[in-house]
Parts: structure tokens; sequence; C-alpha cells
């Protein structure tokens, strides 16, 4: 473990592709001006279902940015992935020859795979049958796909695979890459996640649970955490990325360090499908092992990035495992949810909120939870409301639970 933590991974690199930006930039300027990306739904006919907006990214063009052919044969949620990995790769300055792919990887997150692709199949199977199926349909489907595409795009020839926990997926994805950097498996690895669930099956679907936000009167205002009046989350696409790198190899390269993953704490509630354990008692675990892995203590976390899904249980658990895991520090933590601007992106939720707190250390800057009126007394930290704060970031915490009750927990650091 000492050979290990000799090993420190920094961050050199993100890209995002998301409802309220397609750059990191954009998606910035969005995020501290508290403006929402969610809108009617476009990307199919609504009318009918119980809830008809999203978060969708917008102008997005993948042929321009792929090519007409290549883009063609890629699930909506590969292009997201290989356009962040991209960016992420551009802003880390990486050039890579054929040796030094050998010791670059890519982890990438996604919760539900080529789900466009997949309903698209099986109306052209039972409209037309099977032999109009296209030769690209499997490959397109399959969730290890935005992994495999972005390695193809960087020329990353080292570990690669696909992590798939729900919503949970892109932080694993985070947390593992870190972990095979500090075990010497690789120099660089390419870590995040993508996802594209905005089609008729997967709105049909969540509304049949009864997870989504009807607010349909206003979709902006839809995604609202820790309000008292919150009422479902708003399903959102897009992907982030972030470019982790050995410290030594990315000071001899002279690449721009703009954070440290210090800490990451995994576990799971063994409790339910879909709902979290009592008191957040998961998700606590997960914060006290990133804490204990980055060597901290609660009050040195200047700031946490949490789950925050807009929905009456997660807030309240979340809430609950706030104060288990931080304490009496808790009461005086500023605590906001970037997903009442951008929507929940499911597997890429992680991913996004890492990249985040990332900008935000770099920025001294918090986002914050818009939407909030109304006090819920089961909810009663700081949640940053409305408007964005300024902050000197030394340490923050980004949280990340999905459906199987796993719970991931990141740290990340200014530079030193």
């Amino acid at each position: 473990m000492d050979h290990e933590r000799e090993r420190r991974v920094v961050v050199t690199g993100i890209g995002i592709v998301s409802p309220v930006g397609r750059t990191v930039d954009e998606a910035w300027e969005s995020l501290v001006a508290g403006r929402s990306g969610i809108g009617p739904i476009t990307r199919f006919d609504a009318t009918g279902y119980e809830t008809i907006f999203a978060g969708e990214v917008r102008g997005f063009d993948p042929a321009g940015l792929l090519g007409r052919k290549q883009a063609r044969r890629m699930d909506r949620y590969v292009q997201f992935a290989v356009a962040a990995t991209l960016e992420a790769a551009g802003h880390a300055g990486f050039r890579l020859s054929v040796e030094q792919g050998e010791r670059v990887g890519v982890l990438m997150g996604t919760g539900m795979g080529g789900l466009e692709t997949f309903e698209g199949g099986v109306e052209t199977l039972l409209a037309h049958g099977p032999r109009r199926l296209g030769p690209f349909f499997v490959p397109m489907v399959l969730p290890n796909m935005a992994a495999g595409g972005a390695a193809i795009a960087v020329g990353a020839k080292g570990p690669n695979f696909a992590t798939v926990s729900a919503c949970a997926s892109s932080a694993h994805a985070i947390g593992e890459a870190v972990l095979m950097i500090r075990r010497g498996l690789a120099d660089v690895m390419f870590a995040g996640g993508s996802e594209a669930p905005v089609t008729r099956i997967g709105v049909a679907g969540f509304n049949a649970m009864g997870a989504l936000s009807t607010g349909n009167e206003d979709p902006a205002g839809a995604s609202r955490p820790f309000d008292a009046d919150r009422d479902g989350f708003v399903l959102a696409e897009g992907g982030a990325v972030l470019a982790l790198e050995e410290r030594r190899h990315a000071l001899e390269r002279g690449a721009p360090v703009l954070a440290e993953v210090t800490g990451y704490g995994t576990t799971d509630d063994a409790n339910h499908i879909v709902q979290p354990a009592p008191g957040g008692e998961g998700a606590a675990r997960a914060m006290r092992l990133a804490l204990a892995d980055a060597g901290l203590r609660p009050a040195e976390i200047d700031y946490v990035n949490a789950h925050g899904t807009s929905t009456q249980l997660n807030e309240k658990l979340e809430t609950q495992a706030l104060k288990a895991a931080l304490g009496d520090v808790a009461y005086r933590m500023p605590i906001s949810s970037t997903k009442s601007m951008t929507g929940h992106l499911l597997g890429a939720a992680g991913s996004l909120e890492a990249a985040i707190c990332v900008r935000a250390i770099g920025e001294a800057c918090i986002p914050p939870t818009i939407n909030y009126r109304t006090p819920d007394a089961d909810c009663d930290l700081d949640y940053v409301p409305n408007a964005a704060r300024e902050a000197r970031l030394t340490h923050v915490m980004t949280n990340s639970m999905g459906f199987g009750g796993h719970n991931v927990a990141l740290v990340l650091s200014a530079p030193s």
C-alpha cells in the first residue's frame, strides 16, 4: 500500500458534453450563472408521456467532430464519450506515440448503454423482420463501446473496460482508474462516463416507476434537490471524462495539474434494489472510506457536491448520511446539487460532477443548488441555494449512488 500511495494521481484535463454546455467552459459558465439546461423533449415526440421534458445536449454535431461515417457507427452515448475524451486529451496536451499508448488506459461507465440503438433495432425487427437489422446493431448497443471508442480516438492501448453500476458507474470508473495508476498498471487513464437515455423507452420506463418529475409546466424549475416540493428527478444525457495521470509523469511532461484525486470509497447497501439504506448508512460508509483514503478529517473538506437527485427519499437519506459521515461539521458544510441545472445523467452523473468539482477548485467558486424555494425539515443543511458562492477550496467531496445499492465517494484536492 505504501508503494501504491507513492504514485499520486492528478487530473490534467477534463471534458464535458452536457445539457448546460457542450464544452467545459460553456458548462461552467452556465453553472455559476445558475442557468438550467432542462427543456421540452425534442429527441422524439413526447405527446402523451407523463413527463415531456429532459436535459438534452442541444446543438451537438457528432458528424462534424467524428466524421459522418464513424458517427453513424456509434450510438449517441458513445459519441458523447468520445467527444468528452477528446476535449480532456486536448486540455491535458496528449499526443500519444504507439509506445506511450501502452501505458494509457480507459475506464468508461454507463448505466444504460446504447438504449437509442436498442429501441430502434427492436422497432425494425418487429416492423420489417430479422434480416433488416444493420451489422453495427450489436456493437452499437454494448455498454463497453464508449470505452472502446474512446481508446481508438486517443490511441490508448492499456487497461480498458466498462463500469456498470447504474448512477454510480462513472464515479466507479474514476475510482478504479485511480487504483490502477497507484498500482503501476498505467501512467494515464481516461476515466468517466456517458449516457443517452432520452428515448421513448427510457422516459416511459422511469415514468412507470414514478421516478421522474412531472413538472411539465416549468421544465427549468423541475429539478429542485433538497426542496420540500421536489417530485422526482429530471432525465438527462451527456458525458464527462477526466484525464488522470501519475503525478511525476505529469510534471515531467509539463502538463497542467488541475487537481489531485486523493480519496475513493465504495460500498453497497445490500438493502433494496432502488431504495437507499435506512439512515443513508451505505453512503455514509463510502464517505468515511474516501476520507480515510485521503487521510483527511471531515473538517478539512470545504465543499460537498451531493448526489442530490430531486427525489423525496434520496435527499432525506443523503442528508442523514452526510451527518453520519461528517458529524457536526455537516451543519457548516457548503453542499450543493448541480443536478438542479444539469438534470440527472444517470451513469455519467458521477464523472460530470467530479469534473465540476475540479473546475470549482480552480475557480474558487461553489456552483449553487437552483430552484430551492421551500425548506424541508428533513434537509436542514447549507445547500448553497440559488446563487454561486466564492470560496477557497482545498478539498472537496462528490457523492454518487446507484440502483442496486451502489455508493461511491470521491475526494478531490487542490494541486500541491
